[in-house]
């Protein structure tokens, strides 16, 4: 009876409760092992106690942070307030290797309490250099490691040398432990490796800790390792290799003739000799510590990866292979003693972004043998990581694995594009009789297709799995409709985010460059919202990209930026990155710290750029990248670029002023853009909306940016479209005009046209990639035809974002769903249907849980279904008069209808059902 009973009030209080706490984190991520903060934010989203309540709002919230033992560190007290982000620490002050608990309770708008949430947790990492006791060791003669190919075959330029490859290093230490409570790893390398404890990989991750400007910061990874630490004897060991560091980067093997220092052909920017630190940390029962660290007694060998590149690939000799070699027990009287790597002096913090991992595994969907000997593989979709290859042979017969996003006509791969990246892995056989399997560890590539040379036998498909590896940003968007191409477009969108944002936002994930290009990340961070969390991946990167400003203030074109070109210095489009995105992270996640961080040099910035063009007139010393890959004879000139994106970049810095209560900088970035605005008006403006450049992209640019006056927007918009319609409904945009091309024609009454861009199917459209078989976006809008084979190769990837942004129109304006105020605390649904699609729906996960929209057309009759997160209002706006709700009644009397204002909704949260004759 007293179980029942209890159970009678635990149900009738659950009952009570409109709203419970869930998802917490601790700086964007679920109980972290290592953040980066003595300040940490913390967040939830609220679960209606039921799905189909309304309204669910937050008054007030509690939270209880506690020390492992107890101890309280922070009691906020009940807080009157709707936030549910972005809440700071402001308890005892926290430490490195602090670790607590933290639970919130919240109240309802009738002033009910919630019950307790389950207990979250977060540790601090390591924050001070005197933190780490374990030191930087390296091979004693990497030199004697290197080998050397030369690569005139691939590159088919004999000025550019040879190539240089370098095996990983393997180290390792015995200890003894007893009575072990907890052990702690922290790990970070200059290059990237893998870890082991007594034979077990410590985590999944890939290519850790990851890139940055290594001559200012060093990420490093932190895991509990308790469960693999045994009594008595164990074996510590890690695995380096060159990776980002002392790898090839940034396009390969480069003379002395493209700007380089010779010598260094394409490698060894950040520095010759990778080293690692490593810092295993035991908490004993007895209250003692004891660390485990790197120094001299470590000791180091080779072992059975005999090359590893990311650009250039891995090759394995499975004949190598050490058995036990991270184990207690093992010989290690042969190794060399490892050396202490000294001069780095970075800052060591903890990653705080997301690691790279292995995500899903794609089985091949055919297996051809192109000539005798010749097997490819398709797994039928691009994508980046490796393959997973199944083998049995005898001892040295030798495995050729080369990838590829693209076939020839004739059936082969097509590689020309990847250009000096190699892109090649090689398997050497043991001679296991029970067959043999194999995945790389240290590279990744972009493709569809994989070759085999050297199989012993025939393979059958399952010889060869693709891997796909990239930074693990939790998906959750979603978009469909009844037009199959729009449906296949949005996965290539999805496929090519997924490839790319791999460490950082790169432009590509196959040939020699796979960098953080600015112009691509600033075009594509709003689409990339929709699709997936990436608050912490940004987060990190934009470390990246303020570690490697210029001195002078522009933001580079690429960050990482590990070399200096003369022609890559600052670009219109690419430089505004460093202002563009971080807005863009703060009216997606409501985070101003993102602002804050970097307020100081995002200033520096704009001061450089009001110095370098004082006559507004717009700058020429740029790298002239401009409008990239832009059609059609009327080019748009640098000045133009450079002016709208100045008085662009100047509102925005305002309203992030505004933001982060700076007044004085408010007023005066509002005022600069109105200065830049007048200044463009007046070179480019004409009386009848008309622009000095005239075409699409000038056009698309000035209109999204606001730099069109009220009284000649029409007019503006009004040229825009005849140009679209004279070129055959057609775009000439590039990567800067097709982000703003689709947005603006709909925003000034040309969202019809905008639609039959959107269903375009000849060249140039993205209906034109699908139907010639793309599986990712492409960089160039012909990248492959069918019955012609390949574009020219020289620049040429098949996996390539900057035309994707699309997709913001795609969730924004067709499906309707958008913030209307900065971190969705307001939401806007708004579809907006086009001529040929009768269907279409988007999701996404706000900060506040998910917001969507599906609507249909039926026999006449408009039918929309829309997802209100809780803790929010939403603005709705459905292309129908006279809706009603599920019941039958009219919209504005429906349950949760906060307002009606004609056919504008302010609705809470909730889901809602409306249907009106269109």
């Amino acid at each position: 009876m007293k179980t029942l009973a209890s159970f009678l009030l635990l149900s009738a209080a659950a009952m009570a409760q409109t709203a419970i706490p869930i998802d917490l984190r601790c700086e964007y991520h679920q109980n972290p092992a290592a953040i980066g903060t003595r300040t940490p934010r913390f967040s939830w989203k609220l679960q209606p106690a039921d799905e189909t309540a309304r309204g669910i709002r937050q008054t007030a919230y509690e939270i209880e942070v506690a020390a492992e033992d107890g101890r309280p560190l922070w009691q906020s007290g009940k807080v009157q307030a709707a936030a549910t982000d972005q809440i700071a620490y402001a308890g005892v002050p926290l430490s490195s290797r602090a670790r607590a608990t933290w639970k919130v309770r919240v109240w309802d708008a009738a002033d009910k309490a919630s019950s307790w949430s389950p207990a979250a947790s977060f540790a601090v990492g390591l924050l001070d250099p005197t933190d780490w006791q374990a030191l930087w060791i390296s091979a004693k003669d990497d030199a004697s490691f290197t080998t050397r190919e030369n690569v005139q075959n691939f590159v088919g330029d004999p000025e550019r040398g040879v190539l240089t490859v370098t095996p990983a290093k393997h180290f390792r230490k015995g200890f003894e432990a007893r009575a072990v409570k907890r052990a702690t790893l922290h790990a970070t390398a200059l290059g990237v490796f893998t870890v082991e404890i007594n034979g077990a990989r410590v985590s999944d991750e890939r290519l850790a800790p990851g890139w940055s400007a290594y001559q200012k910061r060093i990420h490093s990874r932190t895991w509990d390792v308790t469960s693999f630490v045994k009594d008595g004897d164990n074996a510590i060991g890690a695995t380096l290799a060159d990776g980002w560091y002392s790898g090839y980067v940034a396009y390969g093997l480069l003379t002395a003739q493209e700007g380089l220092v010779p010598g260094l052909n394409g490698r060894y920017y950040y520095g010759i000799s990778p080293a690692v630190r490593v810092q295993l940390e035991l908490e004993l029962a007895d209250g003692t510590k004891r660390h485990i660290i790197t120094d001299t007694s470590w000791k180091c060998s080779t072992g059975p990866i005999t090359e590893s590149d990311i650009l250039m690939g891995e090759s394995y000799d499975a004949r190598k292979e050490m058995p036990g070699w991270s184990k207690a027990g093992f010989d290690d009287s042969k190794w060399q003693d490892a050396v202490v790597k000294t001069g780095t002096d970075s800052a060591v913090e903890p990653h705080p972004g997301v690691p790279v991992r292995p995500i899903q595994e794609m089985p091949a969907k055919s297996v051809t043998e192109h000539k005798p000997g010749v097997f490819i593989f398709d797994l039928g979709q691009n994508i980046s990581g490796v393959v997973r290859l199944k083998v049995k042979g005898k001892a040295g017969d030798k495995v050729t694995i080369r990838h590829a996003e693209m076939l020839h006509q004739d059936g082969r791969l097509s590689t020309e594009n990847l250009r000096c990246a190699r892109a090649v892995d090689t398997y050497t056989l043991k001679g296991d009789p029970a067959g043999e399997t194999w995945t790389p560890e240290f590279t990744y590539h972009g493709f569809q297709y994989v070759e085999l040379t050297g199989f012993p036998g025939t393979p059958d498909k399952d010889a060869v799995t693709g891997i796909v590896i990239h930074s693990d940003t939790p998906l959750h968007g979603s978009f469909e409709s009844d037009e199959p191409m729009l449906n296949r477009l949005y996965q290539n969108m999805v496929w090519t985010q997924r490839a790319n944002f791999f460490e950082m936002p790169t432009d590509c994930p196959q040939r020699d460059e796979r960098m953080g290009w600015t112009g691509d990340a600033q075009i594509y961070v709003r689409a990339a919202t929709y699709n997936a969390d990436i608050a912490s991946f940004y987060t990190k990167w934009l470390r990246d990209l303020n570690d490697d400003q210029w001195d002078y203030g522009a933001y580079p074109a690429y960050a990482p930026r590990p070399l200096a070109r003369p022609n890559e210095h600052h670009a219109a489009g690419w430089m505004d990155a460093g202002v563009i995105c971080p807005w863009t992270i703060w009216q997606v996640y409501g985070d101003t710290r993102v602002i804050t961080e970097h307020w100081r040099k995002m200033n520096d910035f704009m001061d450089w750029r009001k110095l370098r063009d004082p006559e507004l007139d717009g700058a020429t010393d740029d790298c002239n990248f401009g409008d990239w890959l832009s059609l059609g004879d009327v080019k748009t000139p640098i000045p133009f670029i450079d002016l709208a994106y100045h008085a662009y970049c100047a509102r925005l810095m305002a309203e992030m002023a505004t933001a982060i209560g700076d007044a004085k900088r408010a007023a005066g970035y509002k005022a600069h853009a109105d200065k830049v605005t007048a200044s463009f008006r007046k070179l480019h403006l004409k009386p009848d909306g008309s622009l000095a450049v005239h075409n699409q992209s000038a056009y698309a640019m000035a209109l999204f940016f606001g730099l069109i006056p009220e009284d000649r927007k029409t007019a503006s918009a009004a040229h825009l479209a005849k140009l679209v319609k004279e070129n055959g409904n057609r775009m000439t945009t590039g990567f800067l005009g097709t982000r703003p091309l689709l947005p603006a024609l709909s925003a000034h009454g040309h969202h019809d046209l905008a639609g039959v861009l959107m269903l375009q199917r000849e060249f140039p459209s993205w209906g034109y990639e699908v139907d010639n078989g793309a599986t990712t976006i492409w960089e160039r809008w012909n990248s492959y035809v069918k019955g012609k084979g390949v574009h020219t190769p020289e620049m040429n990837s098949f996996s390539h974002y900057a035309f994707g942004a699309v997709c913001e129109w795609m969730m924004g304006e067709l499906a309707g769903i958008d913030r209307a105020a900065p971190g969705f605390d307001r939401v806007k649904i708004a579809p907006r249907p086009i001529n040929g699609i009768r269907r279409a729906s988007a999701a996404m996960m706000t900060r506040h849980g998910k917001l969507a929209c599906a609507w249909r057309i039926e026999n006449g009759v408009f039918h929309a279904e829309v997802t209100v997160p809780p803790n929010t209002t939403a603005e709705i706006l459905l292309p129908v008069k006279g809706a009603v709700s599920e019941s039958g009644k009219p919209a504005a009397s429906a349950p949760g209808i906060l307002k009606a204002e004609g056919e504008r909704l302010s609705a809470g949260s909730g889901i809602y059902h409306f249907s009106a004759p269109l």
